[in-house]
């Protein structure tokens, strides 16, 4: 009989593998861990639900420290514009008009209609946007009949009809998607960046990423012999990637597929690792961040993390219930999520030779 290759090479024999798993019950966390063997163990988590003043399908005047709406974004900005509700960052990703299975939502219009409707909520959002807060669009490509058509650009126009001045565009690159028969597969999205006035909140060293050349040094001058890079790392640029453990000239953030550690059933669901550097970079502690599109809470559950005031809205119940578990993980620091900053699995090269026996 032929032995396992541990017990080939006298090795112990493995553990039995481990499945992990969050589980709620009566306001208690438990770490539930399966392992193959089928035994399984639970552990109490220390845990503080919110308060359930934050979550509700009613709008409440005056509105809670945080909150999470579950209705329409129209009702839900219509009543933040009544009280003089304000937000430091509004980050969202708006459906694409792709024609994807949402619910209480068609999100198949013309794309005029697609266009007005956004208008109107870009509109009340920068009623509602402080003197120096921030907007973020995220946004990819409308393909219609085999022809794409830029969001981003389409869009911009009407940023600037709103007196919004753009900041960056940022490119969004991930490694997987769906492949394309007769052009090129996308792999990249876009984030606009605006803001209202030129006086605006932007903190580069929480989000300072490792210089390539960290002992550099000023070869000539007054400084010379000195180190020339920021002790505290360097600046990302508008393009994000992360070749070499270092996040270079491409945002370079995998997105949420199968395997991914924060997947939900929602279909277009965003990493926490690519709000989280916006949420640093252009919110201090205790700003309120707002998610019209708020899917199954990414936005506001990166906020909670860094210790701001979140509010969002969602139509679906399902992803309602799955935003209020994950925003309440990550509140608690215990919300499972994949470091932007992590090197991005590479599979190991096989050669042609190897292919070809």
């Amino acid at each position: 009989m032929r032995k396992s290759s541990a017990a080939a090479k006298n090795l112990p024999p493995r553990s039995p593998r481990k499945k992990r798993a969050l589980v709620k019950e009566d306001e208690q966390l438990y770490l539930v861990n399966k392992f193959g063997n089928g035994r399984t163990d639970q552990v109490l988590l220390p845990y503080n639900p919110l308060p359930k003043t934050f979550f509700s399908s009613r709008i409440p005047s005056p509105f809670p420290q945080s909150f999470i709406y579950r209705g329409s974004c129209e009702n839900f900005l219509w009543h933040a514009k009544r009280q003089q509700q304000k937000f430091d960052l509004i980050f969202t990703s708006p459906p694409y008009n792709l024609g994807k299975p949402y619910t209480n939502y068609s999100d198949d219009r013309d794309l005029d209609e697609y266009l007005e409707w956004q208008e109107g909520i870009i509109t009340d959002c920068v009623e509602c946007l402080e003197e120096k807060g921030s907007l973020c669009w995220q946004v990819g490509n409308y393909i219609s009949n085999g022809l794409v058509v830029p969001l981003d650009i389409e869009l911009h126009p009407i940023f600037k009809r709103a007196s919004l001045k753009l900041r960056n565009r940022i490119v969004w690159h991930f490694g997987h998607g769906l492949h394309c028969n007769r052009r090129f597969s996308g792999r990249y999205e876009v984030v606009l960046w605006y803001t209202k006035a030129d006086d605006y909140k932007f903190n580069l060293d929480p989000v300072r990423i490792p210089s390539k050349y960290p002992k550099k040094k000023h070869f000539k001058g007054p400084k010379k012999g000195q180190v020339s890079s920021n002790p505290l790392g360097k600046n990302p640029t508008d393009v994000w990637s992360n070749d070499d453990g270092a996040i270079e000239d491409v945002w370079d953030i995998p997105n949420v597929k199968h395997n991914h550690a924060e997947k939900t059933d929602h279909p277009c669901q965003f990493p926490v690792g690519l709000v989280t550097r916006f949420v640093r970079a252009l919110t201090d502690q205790n700003d309120a961040v707002f998610d019209p599109f708020l899917g199954v809470g990414t936005t506001a559950a990166a906020a909670a993390m860094w210790k701001r005031r979140f509010f969002g809205c969602e139509l679906n119940k399902e992803y309602f219930n799955h935003a209020r578990t994950r925003i309440e993980l990550a509140a608690n620091g215990l919300l499972q999520f994949r470091d932007p900053d992590k090197p991005i699995y590479q599979p190991p090269q096989i050669s042609s030779e190897a292919i070809a026996s």
